[in-house]
């Protein structure tokens, strides 16, 4: 079946089979290798973006639900190439991420409770990313850097 969506500010027209989950198609059709996919179960959060603006697993939703939404990746988060968003440069300052195989559901969940509370605590952070799992920093940088990227994110608004 045919679906049309916006994905990163792009409209997107793709062929889909009815069964194919929206991680697989932004990863294997539309080549965004940034959306991750470690569990297949929807217990790491590896593989959240943004549907209409809210941070969901890609990998438990059928690509056909994205049918007239909005798309966003992390892909989408940085304006030129060499710039990154305030999320994601408080991520680097503040050592967030040690593989990196979860920081692209990190920053998309994170981005989503900033948006929510533009500067929670440390326990609405650990509450909200509960659902993102970390195998390497032991989460307490991860939540340096949302606090870090909050702020920045107040700052240049």
């Amino acid at each position: 079946m045919e679906i049309s969506f916006v994905l990163n500010d792009k409209p997107t027209t793709v062929e889909v089979e009815p069964a194919t989950l929206l991680s697989d198609l932004i990863r294997e059709k539309l080549s965004l290798t940034g959306t991750h996919v470690g569990c297949d179960t929807s217990q790491c959060g590896a593989c959240v973006v943004h549907l209409n603006g809210d941070s969901v697993k890609s990998c438990t939703l059928l690509a056909v639900t994205a049918a007239g939404a909005e798309v966003r990746t992390v892909e989408s988060l940085s304006g030129l190439e060499d710039e990154l968003h305030p999320m994601q440069q408080a991520f680097r300052d503040n050592h967030g991420l040690q593989c990196g195989f979860c920081t692209p559901g990190m920053l998309m969940a994170a981005l989503d409770l900033v948006k929510h509370k533009p500067d929670p605590s440390e326990a609405e952070i650990r509450e909200w990313l509960e659902g993102n799992i970390c195998r390497c920093t032991g989460y307490q940088n991860i939540v340096k850097s949302v606090i870090a990227g909050a702020a920045a994110m107040r700052q240049a608004s």
